[in-house]
């Protein structure tokens, strides 16, 4: 009787394709994962930032796929503009209220098993990545020895500071 519907399943990596056909750069939501040692909080990274922007491609914890695309399309905003990104160093000025950041490179030789999607778009070629550590609500950084202890299990530091 009833009738069949399309199947608008789309293959992921047709979804990552056509997200960099559209906006440049696709950004890749990954769930948190209880059974990792320690477990691994929920965190999104970007695809595709080196041939836009000739920066590296990012990745942010802690944040929801809405809040990280938010603070990622502004940085790519930047970018795109011609701000240099310095990397390892406290920035001021890119988020709101003053709050600082720091672009910290991560080791993809020792952190890659995190971005698989980034490994199979670049077809197994080296790829970079920086974590953009975000602040506490006071301010502080995970870095720091004030930041709040409830956010460290969600925003780990893989990046080198």
């Amino acid at each position: 009787m009833g009738h069949d519907l399309p199947d608008f399943h789309i293959d992921h990596a047709e979804k990552i394709e056509w997200m960099i056909e559209t906006a440049g750069w696709a950004l890749e939501p990954v769930l948190p994962d209880s059974t990792t040692v320690p477990p691994t909080p929920a965190y999104c990274y970007t695809i595709g930032l080196p041939a836009l922007t000739g920066f590296a491609d990012l990745v942010i914890f802690g944040l929801t796929p809405v809040a990280a695309r938010g603070i990622l399309a502004m940085v790519v905003d930047f970018l795109q503009g011609g701000t240099e990104i310095p990397l390892g160093v406290e920035l001021v000025g890119l988020l709101d209220n003053e709050l600082r950041c720091i672009f910290a490179p991560i080791d993809v030789n020792r952190w890659g098993q995190l971005f698989g999607t980034a490994s199979s778009w670049y077809r197994g070629e080296s790829f970079e990545m920086v974590q953009l550590l975000w602040p506490d609500r006071d301010g502080f950084l995970p870095t720091e020895v004030g930041y709040a202890q409830n956010m460290r299990m969600a925003q780990p530091v893989i990046g080198e500071v």
